[in-house]
């Protein structure tokens, strides 16, 4: 099953996005930004957190995160878990 990824940094909207993950049970992976600035791709100028990166599409904001956790999710094809 492929996880959506959940970027966040230390906003409240960040905090907020990981209470609603965890209340709804969806299982997810969490990343921080700040990863990014320390790994070889660097600062991510044009992406906000939290956001949801998941096959279903790329959700922004903490708007975009409740839409991602309201839709109808569909079930795994058996694909490669990376993706």
């Amino acid at each position: 099953m492929r996880k959506p990824v959940l970027l966040i940094d230390d906003a409240k909207e960040s905090l907020e996005a990981i209470r609603l993950f965890r209340e709804s049970g969806q299982a997810y992976v969490e990343y921080h930004i700040k990863k990014f600035e320390e790994s070889c791709c660097g600062e991510l100028p044009t992406t906000r957190a939290p956001s949801v990166f998941a096959p279903e599409g790329i959700f922004k904001g903490l708007e975009g995160v409740r839409d991602y956790l309201s839709i109808e999710k569909q079930p795994d094809t058996g694909e490669s878990a990376y993706w």
